[in-house]
């Protein structure tokens, strides 16, 4: 039975610690996480396909696969279509505003025959989760609600014979663990604005959570602090009154908030 292919992400690690630290095949498995006898069959690979260190801007991950094994992958009678770079892919990704169905309509207008954005998806999520976990969360169904404020504001026509707009703030609140999502338009972002929001969002979800985390926006925490925040007296109120507790994101670096951080402008627009 042949052994399982590496991905291009770890192709590239043993590349670099061979001709960069010249390490050993030993050496090198224990760093990737690879057995020594895939790490010999990947240089030998390598070494076949006269491939060279470093590797060009040109040399993407489906250039250097196809440079490896060559032919891999392919079955007769089934059409193989031209994969893009998943690495430039999910580097794009952590850009503003980028989403995957933008970066499927480069592709397509680049591949015409290329795969359709559901395929396209599922390739991509299945890409990502090879790469090493920083953090991992469990959610359980009814713990927390996600509550933020959209980075950007909405424009938004108030008077169509005239032209004139007005800025509005978007309210995003985002279920853990079902990622169930909630938002709404509001002219501020005023004490009053955010109850209201909370109060229609619960609404919405036709219940209230054990826990709601809020960023730490000064209309909710007073002071942000890691050990002992301090959260406005009134959402405090609010909270208690529905059976539920406020515990704000940590204020340096919070990776708890990637609920409504998935949840972003342009994918509410893209559904109203």
């Amino acid at each position: 039975m042949p052994a399982e292919r590496l991905e291009m992400r770890r192709v590239r690690e043993i590349l670099r610690y061979r001709f960069e630290q010249g390490l050993g095949h030993k050496s090198i498995a224990v760093r990737v996480g690879a057995a020594p006898s895939t790490v010999r069959e990947t240089l030998r690979r390598a070494a076949i396909a006269e491939l060279s260190w470093p590797l060009g801007d040109d040399v993407s991950d489906a250039v250097l696969e196809a440079a490896l094994y060559k032919a891999a992958g392919t079955k007769t009678g089934h059409r193989r279509s031209p994969e893009p770079d998943w690495t430039q892919v999910h580097r794009e990704l952590k850009r503003k505003h980028m989403t995957l169905q933008i970066l499927w309509d480069e592709y397509i207008s680049r591949y015409p025959e290329g795969y359709r954005y559901s395929r396209f998806c599922d390739l991509y999520r299945g890409w990502a989760m090879k790469l090493p976990v920083t953090m991992r969360q469990d959610h359980a169904a009814g713990d927390k609600l996600f509550v933020d404020y959209a980075g950007d504001t909405v424009t938004v026509v108030v008077d169509r014979l005239s032209g004139k707009t007005r800025q509005a703030h978007l309210f995003v609140a985002v279920l853990g663990a079902s990622s169930l999502s909630y938002a709404q338009a509001r002219w501020s972002e005023t004490l009053p604005d955010w109850i209201e929001c909370h109060i229609l969002a619960l609404e919405f979800f036709g219940g209230a959570p054990a826990l709601l985390v809020p960023d730490n926006a000064k209309v909710a925490i007073i002071k942000a602090c890691h050990f002992d925040p301090q959260v406005n007296r009134t959402y405090c109120g609010m909270a208690a009154h529905y059976g539920s507790a406020v515990l704000p994101t940590r204020p340096r670096r919070p990776r708890d908030k990637e609920q409504t951080s998935r949840c972003t402008l342009l994918d509410w627009l893209s559904v109203n």
